[in-house]
């Protein structure tokens, strides 16, 4: 089986399956280049705590996740203090790993230095890209790899800038979801539509009157 064609008369991936929560993400988000710094941590660090799970977990917590880490704002997150992560180890509504709460935290602190000191977040990641999205051309799921030369070097430079939870294969995973990399199959209805997205115009600053 290459995709899934649904009661709606669309073909998409296979994985969604028919669950409607799986299938929205499908079709809104998995593949939608991002660009935007803040958005781009927080899926990764999503990816992070989805390690040793299914995603669809990850995805029925997501609004949990958002309020009890204060809408992954990396700003807030970094200032995290022991009581905040056992507080987090008593939300039952997200996934309670305290490495992958520390992990979190250390990840928003080394994000910061990134923005203030660095290439910004956003612009760091998609080096790895040459800037734009790439496109496996994937014809059968048997065919999608889980890690890449990419996912090597991003999850390298990551690590090295003291990011937790980012290993190759999470990457992998990460760029996908991100759109770094197009591995929607050919003959699903969201490959054509994504790789026609382009990164969109920075808004020229007003000029002061």
């Amino acid at each position: 089986m290459t995709t899934f064609v649904h009661p709606d008369g669309l073909a998409r991936c296979h994985w969604p399956k028919d669950d409607p929560l799986y299938v929205a993400y499908h079709d809104e988000e998995w593949g939608v280049p991002e660009y935007d710094d803040r958005a781009l941590y927080e899926k990764l660090m999503l990816d992070g705590f989805q390690a040793g799970l299914s995603w669809i977990t990850i995805l029925r917590k997501r609004e949990n996740f958002r309020k009890a880490f204060d809408g992954f704002e990396p700003a807030i997150v970094a200032k995290y203090n022991q009581r905040k992560v056992e507080s987090l180890m008593q939300d039952a509504g997200i996934v309670r790993n305290r490495s992958k709460i520390e992990g979190a935290v250390k990840s928003a602190q080394s994000y910061l230095d990134i923005m203030e000191n660095g290439p910004g977040f956003s612009k760091l990641l998609w080096s790895f890209v040459d800037g734009k999205p790439m496109d496996h051309a994937i014809r059968t799921p048997g065919k999608i790899p889980t890690e890449s030369e990419e996912s090597r070097a991003m999850s390298k430079e990551l690590i090295k800038r003291g990011f937790k939870f980012v290993g190759p294969t999470i990457i992998y995973a990460f760029m996908q979801a991100t759109g770094m990399i197009n591995d929607h199959l050919v003959t699903c209805h969201r490959h054509a539509a994504c790789a026609k997205m382009k990164k969109p115009v920075a808004k020229k600053p007003a000029k002061k009157k």
